[in-house]
């Protein structure tokens, strides 16, 4: 309240409103805003503006290069997907071209295998053979001797004539040969 009787107050004293300066304070008051606002136009605005349209040229030419850069990195990854894709059919293709090395490889393997357990089997039938030829030659000749000496024993007389010999002994053994050869 006392507030409110100091302002009423003030104003029956003077007739002047305080919100309104007298007309000397208010000219000096223009004058010094004209000052600074001409000031303020012709020297500290250009260079804001300068600085300003710096700035806008800088970005729109970051923006501008990143677009190219954006537009080159697109390029490159295209470049390695191919290049990717590429590396990957030739991976293939040579994965393709062992797997058919190696089967071609097994079957010149087992070719040869086989080609050496032919020889093998027939190397064996071939000593086979010989060792039974040896053994029937020798056999002949063992059962030629005990025939003969038995013979003799028997006979009472040495029979030592050697082509006799030879062919008593030969027809008697193929005879024996005969009759293995019928049972069987």
């Amino acid at each position: 309240m006392q507030l409110t009787q100091q302002m009423v107050q003030l104003a029956e004293e003077g007739s002047q409103n305080p919100l309104i300066p007298p007309g000397p304070e208010l000219v000096i008051g223009l004058v010094t805003f004209a000052i600074v606002f001409f000031v303020l136009a012709k020297k500290l605005l250009p260079n804001i503006n300068k600085v300003l349209e710096e700035r806008r040229s800088a970005i729109e030419g970051g923006i501008e290069e990143a677009e190219a850069m954006k537009v080159e990195a697109q390029s490159v990854l295209e470049q390695y997907k191919a290049q990717l894709a590429e590396a990957r059919h030739e991976a293939a293709r040579l994965r393709q071209e062992a797997q058919e090395q190696g089967a071609t490889l097994i079957a010149e393997m087992r070719a040869e295998g086989q080609r050496q357990r032919e020889e093998i089997v027939a190397a064996g039938h071939a000593q086979i053979d010989a060792d039974r030829k040896a053994a029937s030659s020798a056999l002949r000749q063992d059962v030629g001797k005990l025939a003969t000496e038995l013979a003799g024993k028997l006979v009472g007389e040495s029979l030592e004539d050697h082509a006799r010999q030879s062919r008593v002994i030969d027809r008697f053994l193929d005879e024996l040969e005969e009759k293995a050869e019928a049972a069987r």
